[in-house]
């Protein structure tokens, strides 16, 4: 049979997160892997759920959303985030990566740029890629604690041939939140080179110590240069639930919501109830949540520092810590596939989030303290029998 399978398909990258998703609950296995929070929705949420079922409110809704849940939005993005916007601006969709997705298929051409933090989410590239974009990597170092600066940003540039810019704060996988100061700088960079920004907010919640989370969409003059997308995965333990919103001027939310309808319609029915009990619901939940993280980070944080060979900063937001592992393992795929096989200890190689990855290992706290506990022990003892 003639090939039929396409060349783009075939040029994305292979990535060990299926994986790890397939091992993660394998008998014997701690898994410090996978972002998925360990906490479920809280009983209002599920009721509303089940009610929707019950009421079989199981057919499509509109594209852009049910006009309820997208009111609920609006009101969410104003008090917490700062941010005007409408319902006739908001798209509900089937998580936070198919907002992404929706966005560059609106927004570039085969060909054109896509800034992107580099390390990052791993969707990102690969998602430029299957459009026929092209990734512009902006390097983020440890030693400038992960922060992006203009200098980077035109560095990596290709001026006149880019058109958007992709920000994720608090980042994926590297825990950074970016300040006021460099989130001003990027706005400012955004306005001179003529860019849409896609800010990727879903950790907004999981802030730690004296960060704080700011919407750039929030900020003066950037209205009509933001589209802001987030999720209700991460803040309320949803992510089976893969419902998601966006919001940003008129004409790009018009372009999604008409690409909406030839993706997958609309977000499940079912889910839209759910994420509308999780916004009008009580929040009380949230601020004891994002405490218990904030224990489990520092716990992870000192353990990592004590072990040979390893080193990691204090990350200010989101449920991940970013490991230096470059004093002992030259290439960080080897070495997570050695903690997968020989300490059963599940983790994300670092260069599955760029080149600017590797050296790294990424080990999410969003597990149970136990196992934690457990994974680290197994960590430590394995890199004890490895000086032996």
């Amino acid at each position: 049979m003639r090939r039929i399978i396409s060349e783009r398909q075939e040029e994305l990258p292979p990535s060990m997160l299926g994986k790890l998703l397939s091992v993660s609950h394998a008998p014997g296995m701690v898994s410090l892997g996978p972002g998925e929070p360990d906490f479920t929705p809280q009983p209002h949420i599920l009721a509303a759920a089940k009610r929707a079922l019950t009421e079989k409110q199981t057919r499509y809704t509109s594209p852009q959303g049910t006009p309820e849940l997208r009111d609920a939005v609006v009101r969410k993005l104003l008090k917490e985030n700062k941010i005007r916007t409408t319902a006739d601006n908001v798209l509900i969709t089937n998580g936070a990566t198919e907002g992404i997705l929706l966005t560059l298929m609106a927004t570039i051409d085969p060909g054109e740029g896509v800034l992107l933090p580099d390390p990052s989410f791993l969707a990102y590239k690969p998602a430029v890629e299957v459009l026929s974009g092209t990734p512009l990597m902006v390097r983020l170092r440890e030693t400038d604690g992960f922060q992006l600066t203009w200098e980077d940003l035109e560095r990596a540039i290709l001026p006149e041939k880019t058109n958007v810019l992709i920000l994720n704060t608090p980042g994926n996988p590297t825990g950074v939140v970016f300040s006021k100061k460099v989130l001003e700088e990027i706005a400012d960079f955004a306005v001179e080179y003529d860019l849409l920004i896609v800010a990727d907010e879903v950790y907004e919640k999981f802030v730690y110590a004296n960060q704080k989370h700011i919407s750039i969409g929030s900020l003066n003059g950037m209205q009509n240069r933001v589209v802001t997308i987030n999720s209700f995965s991460k803040t309320y333990g949803m992510p089976g639930f893969r419902v998601g919103y966006l919001t940003g001027p008129e004409k790009f939310i018009n372009s999604m919501t008409k690409l909406h309808i030839f993706s997958s319609i609309c977000a499940g029915s079912v889910s839209q109830a759910a994420a509308l009990a999780a916004l009008r619901g009580p929040q009380k939940a949230i601020p004891r949540i994002v405490r218990d993280y904030d224990k489990r980070r520092k716990e992870m944080v000192r353990r990592v520092n004590t072990m040979p060979g390893l080193r990691c900063r204090e990350p200010g937001g989101a449920f991940y810590v970013f490991v230096n592992c470059s004093k002992i393992a030259k290439h960080s795929y080897p070495f997570a596939q050695n903690l997968l096989t020989k300490a059963k200890v599940a983790v994300v190689p670092g260069i599955e989030f760029g080149r600017g990855g590797e050296g790294f290992i990424r080990l999410s706290y969003a597990t149970a303290p136990q196992l934690i506990r457990k994974g680290l022990d197994r960590m430590e003892d394995f890199l004890m029998r490895r000086r032996t």
